[in-house]
């Protein structure tokens, strides 16, 4: 017997049993990633986007030991204001349901729940990744392992610029996640839209990516996923960016800061350190990002 609920909303239920569009989205960034108002008013937006766009929005969390594949107002509510809303990544899942608890999903546990829910189209900010000193620390993201093992497309401004985004390439390599540009051969790190990093396939429009998903389903490589690297439209200033980068990167050391701790620590860091410029470039993300995962679910469903 169960000791836990997988509850898909009546919404998305909907939208799954007609074979209509639906797009995965995680709730990190609502508890942990934005801060409270606007975190709610995020959560709102971005799901009218995805329905503007022709899709269902799907946000994805654990509540009270309940598996929420779609949430309603009311728990939107809860994952953005409710101060026991833990962060929970794909080894996470089992304890927190068993338990009864309540989490927010990372990149890794939101992927892993969508597929199971069969959701396979997903939007999200940046992807975690191998974070700077893992040759000593040995600190990297499920969030690659975890796509390494999922028939999922993922719509993201490409990994977090605090991480080491060279190591983070190299593990999607060989890994075996599929990567590409969205109208761009340059790969972003998430404030900017440059990371340095050049990417082998680029692509144009939803038709496009739709077709490439098509393909890997054929060729059976869609067991591993596919991520879309969608830049921001427009950047933080690169060298207030590398400076703020610096100085928060110092900070974590000094205060002991590991682990999964890092990136809510560094991203406040950016929030505080750029007078919410940072705030805003990963609002515009989120929200570019979801009208293009809506896109692309719209053109598999056609």
């Amino acid at each position: 017997m169960n000791s836990y609920e997988f509850v898909t909303s009546a919404e998305v239920a909907a939208a799954l049993k007609a074979g209509k569009p639906v797009v995965a989205l995680e709730s990190t960034i609502i508890s942990h990633g934005l801060p409270r108002p606007s975190n709610l008013e995020v959560a709102r937006e971005v799901e009218d986007i995805v329905r503007k766009h022709g899709a269902t929005p799907a946000t994805i969390a654990i509540l009270d030991g309940k598996v929420c594949i779609g949430l309603s107002d009311e728990q939107l509510v809860a994952i953005a204001n409710r101060d026991d809303i833990a962060k929970a990544s794909s080894r996470d899942l089992a304890v927190i349901a068993a338990t009864g608890k309540s989490a927010a999903t990372t990149v890794a546990a939101t992927a892993h729940l969508a597929v199971l829910a069969g959701i396979h189209i997903f939007a999200t900010g940046g992807l975690g990744g191998v974070h700077r000193g893992a040759n000593e620390s040995f600190d990297e993201s499920a969030d690659l392992t975890a796509l390494s093992d999922l028939d999922i497309t993922v719509v993201c401004a490409g990994v977090k610029s605090i991480l080491d985004v060279g190591a983070t390439l190299e593990r999607l390599e060989t890994l075996a996640i599929g990567l590409v540009g969205y109208k761009t051969t340059h790969f972003p790190g998430f404030y900017l839209t440059d990371s340095g990093y050049t990417i082998e396939h680029q692509v144009n429009n939803a038709d496009e990516i739709a077709a490439i998903i098509h393909a890997r389903n054929a060729l059976k490589t869609d067991v591993h996923a596919l991520i879309v690297a969608n830049p921001v439209a427009k950047e933080m200033d690169r060298a207030r960016h590398d400076a703020i980068l610096k100085s928060g990167l110092e900070a974590a050391a000094k205060n002991g800061i590991i682990g999964k701790a890092v990136t809510p620590f560094l991203l406040e860091h950016f929030h505080t350190a750029s007078d919410g410029e940072s705030l805003k470039v990963n609002i515009e993300i989120i929200k570019s990002n979801s009208a293009l995962a809506a896109d692309i679910a719209v053109a598999v469903a056609k």
